[in-house]
């Protein structure tokens, strides 16, 4: 894809590297099937086979149309480890640990990424190209990827410091409510800050860049003439 700016160019790949509107919808569908069930009803098997039956059609409705099934297995393994949990210790609570432990565990993740210049945003981008180097020759795109991957961090810390007392508390119902409000409206928030940062279009992309393009394709581009 040609593009006029840095911004235009990663706003291109992120949409990519989600999967788009449904590949979001697929991620968050059967958890909050779950989460809405459990406030209702207080059942917690009923929970898990709603949650684990939403990931499920999504799955067949992916297979029928024989399109990639990626992001309908990623909600399907994240609902399977959370009913493992909470199978285990009978405890309701126990649903919501593996969310806390992963949304820890990725911000400190997305952070230390940052902090050490390869910013999971960028690695997400280059995913889609399979060169998970190329986008680091450009100062520009870096610290764009940055900035994108500070904005999609803040939500995770929100949810642990918000959530995980409430586990320690065993407010079950708090957390399902917790659950739900800093769920996707959180991360929707989260998507519209770095849409926001996308939509600038104020970096313009150098001349000749090959950010995102592998090396073996850089190397691939005729030579200059030479005069004479």
């Amino acid at each position: 894809m040609d593009a006029a700016t840095v911004e235009e160019f990663v706003r291109h790949r992120l949409s990519i590297a989600l999967g788009g509107r449904r590949g979001m919808a697929e991620g968050a569908l059967p958890t909050l099937g779950f989460t809405v069930t459990f406030v209702s009803t207080h059942e917690l098997r009923l929970s898990l086979y709603v949650g684990v039956a939403l990931a499920v059609l999504l799955l067949v409705v992916r297979l029928v149309q024989r399109s990639s099934v990626q992001f309908v297995l990623n909600s399907l393994v994240g609902i399977g480890i959370a009913a493992v949990f909470a199978s285990r210790t009978g405890h309701a609570k126990d649903v919501f640990l593996p969310g806390i432990i992963y949304n820890a565990a990725y911000a400190v993740a997305m952070i230390v990424s940052v902090l050490v210049r390869w910013p999971v945003v960028g690695l997400m981008i280059a995913s889609v190209t399979g060169d998970l180097t190329a986008w680091r020759r450009e100062r520009a795109v870096v610290r764009l990827c940055s900035r994108l991957t500070w904005v999609l961090a803040l939500p995770c810390v929100v949810r642990v410091v918000v959530q995980y007392p409430l586990y320690l508390a065993d407010r079950v119902g708090w957390l399902g409510v917790t659950k739900i409000a800093l769920g996707w409206p959180l991360q929707l928030a989260a998507l519209a800050g770095m849409a926001w940062l996308l939509s600038r279009d104020s970096t313009p992309m150098p001349a000749g860049s090959h950010a995102f393009v592998p090396e073996a394709e850089a190397d691939d581009e005729p030579a200059p003439e030479v005069a004479p």
